[in-house]
Order: C-alpha cells, then sequence, then structure tokens
C-alpha cells in the first residue's frame, strides 16, 4: 500500500512508522507545496494542525491529482476538519480518525509513544467499504475501534481535549497543577458545557480506546465537589507533568493554536442552539488574546483567582 502523509510531526510520524513498519511504502508531503510532485497513493493522512487544513487541501489535490482514489483520514483534533476536506474530495474519501495513544517528538528528534491506546475511525460518507483500512491499522499492532457517527467520534475525542488544556494554556501550568488549584472547577464547567453543546446537536458520546468518555461526561455533571473528587486525582495521574498541546503551542510562540476549533467550536455550537458556554468562550478568546500578544500571559501566569474572575466577567 501507498501511503501518503501531510504533517512530519508527532502524529503524522508515528501513524507513517507504524505503517511503514508492516511493509507499506510511506511517503511525507514537502513543507513546501511548490515541491509537492504527483504521487499514487492507496491513503493519504492528514495530520496537521486544524489551521493548516486548508494548505493539505492544497498539498493533497497536487499530490493526488483528480481521479485519485485515495482514501483520505483525519487524526486531527477538534472539529470541522473532515467538512472541509469532504467539501473538496467527497465525503466518501474521508474517513475521520481518534488516535488516543500519547505521542511525542523528544528532545532527540525521535517520535515516542506513550503506552496504551488505539485508534478509532468513523467514514464521513457512505460509498465505500473501509474494511482494509481497519485490517491495516489493526495489523500494526494498535487497537482499533469503529465509529458509525464520525460527528461523535470526532466530539467525543474533543470531549478530551477540552480537559486540562486551555487551562493550563492560559495559567502556564501542568494538569498536576491545575488540578490542585481553585481553577479545576472551571475546568469541569468546561466539560458540562461540551457535553451540553454535543446533546444540543443531537450528538451521542462514544468510548475510545481507553477512555471511556461516556463515563467522563457523566462524572463531570455531579456535584462539582463529587465531581472534583473523582477527577482530579485521574487526570493528574494520566496526564500529571505533560504539558498539553495548547501551552505546547503558547510557549513556543507560534502566534496561534487549534482553540478555535477546541474550545472555540462548543462555544459556537452553544451560540447555535440559543445558549452559552461561557468557559469555553473565555478560554477560547484568552488563548487567542495570549498567541496574538504573550505579554497578555502575565496577568494570568500562575494566577486561577484572575482566570476565574475573567471568566466570571465575561459569563455576566
Amino acid at each position: 500500500m501507498k501511503v501518503y502523509v501531510v504533517g512530519a510531526g508527532a502524529v503524522g510520524r508515528y501513524f507513517g512508522e507504524q505503517l511503514r513498519g508492516i511493509g507499506n511504502d510511506v511517503v511525507y508531503a514537502p513543507r513546501d507545496p511548490d515541491a509537492v510532485v504527483p504521487v499514487a497513493a492507496d491513503l493519504a493522512i492528514v495530520a496537521v494542525k486544524a489551521y493548516d487544513t486548508a494548505g493539505a487541501i492544497v498539498t493533497l489535490r497536487r499530490a493526488l491529482g483528480a481521479e485519485s482514489a485515495a482514501t483520505i483520514v483525519t487524526p486531527q483534533n477538534g472539529v470541522g476538519n473532515e467538512e472541509q476536506l469532504a467539501a473538496a474530495f467527497g465525503a466518501d474519501a474521508i474517513v475521520a480518525c481518534a488516535l488516543t495513544v500519547p505521542v511525542e517528538i523528544d528532545a532527540s528528534g525521535a517520535v515516542r509513544a506513550a503506552s496504551g491506546g488505539g485508534v478509532a475511525f468513523a467514514p464521513v460518507g457512505s460509498g465505500r467499504s473501509h474494511n482494509w483500512l481497519l485490517a491495516a491499522f489493526g495489523a500494526t499492532g494498535l487497537p482499533v475501534r469503529v465509529c458509525d457517527d464520525y460527528r461523535a467520534l470526532k466530539w467525543s475525542k474533543l470531549a478530551l481535549n477540552v480537559i486540562a488544556n486551555a487551562g493550563c494554556a492560559i495559567l502556564d501550568a501542568l494538569p498536576e497543577q491545575l488540578v490542585r488549584s481553585a481553577a479545576f472547577d472551571l475546568e469541569i464547567r468546561a466539560l458540562r458545557e461540551t457535553a451540553a453543546a454535543m446533546r444540543a446537536q443531537g450528538i451521542a458520546a462514544v468510548d475510545l480506546p481507553r477512555y471511556p468518555v461516556r463515563a467522563l461526561l457523566r462524572v463531570a455533571a455531579l456535584p462539582l465537589p463529587l465531581a472534583r473528587a473523582l477527577l482530579g486525582g485521574r487526570i493528574a495521574r494520566a496526564r500529571g507533568r505533560k504539558p498539553p498541546s495548547l501551552l505546547l503551542d503558547l510557549r513556543a510562540g507560534k502566534g496561534r493554536t487549534e482553540v478555535d476549533v477546541l474550545n472555540g467550536a462548543v462555544a459556537a455550537a452553544a451560540r447555535r442552539a440559543g445558549s452559552a458556554a461561557p468557559v469555553n468562550a473565555a478560554y477560547a478568546r484568552l488563548v487567542a488574546e495570549i498567541a496574538r500578544n504573550p505579554e497578555r500571559w502575565a496577568d494570568f501566569r500562575g494566577r486561577p483567582d484572575a482566570l476565574a474572575a475573567e471568566v466570571a466577567a465575561a459569563g455576566t
């Protein structure tokens, strides 16, 4: 099988090397669109940040050509990527994906994967069988799960990405620090808002490999003291001292993040339903402000009280 990977970061390289390890021919797209050459790929993996999806579409059009029958897999965070790709290549070509194996690039440049987790897929269209795709990824040894509803898959992964992510980024704190602070109540409220946004859209949560998302949302709905007690220790053990993605982007000074397709997506869904998601809306706004103007970070770094006050003021 010929595999074309757009995005040679941790996720793209992890998938690429897993598939290469079982005998597939893997090609990574060049960063420069002008350097893209035609590739007769059977499978394309889009592993760029959500804000680079439009650029990935340009790359794929040049690489695959108009007559390609390649299946395009999207292990990206957030929601909205599948719709962009479906508009460009047709829904039947797109398969939504959620990776729950923690991966990172270490100081030597090698991809490191934690134990546990797996991969889940859901077709965006309905006109093409993807059993071969499941077999290919299953042959790598990864646990594979299939979902019928791609929106349920991506929103369930979003719920995992909401917890201890934007709050950590705003406070410049690690998850184990966040769960011990007064701001942890905001995280639980953000999860409740995410669950409400899913219900408003008729989207049911699904469990993902290693992560019982449905149980997570049920616990978040409990009274705050009980939810805090049940979730705090688990999040600290699972994520501990690993900086989440939004914090890494702020520390890298990239000037942009994926917060719009995470917390911002929750706030937007709430607005469409005629309600509000004040925690997620404030998180999305503050992360974007800090990305554009790092001096703003000083107002919140290590100050959960300031973050809580900002959310309260925005929600009034």
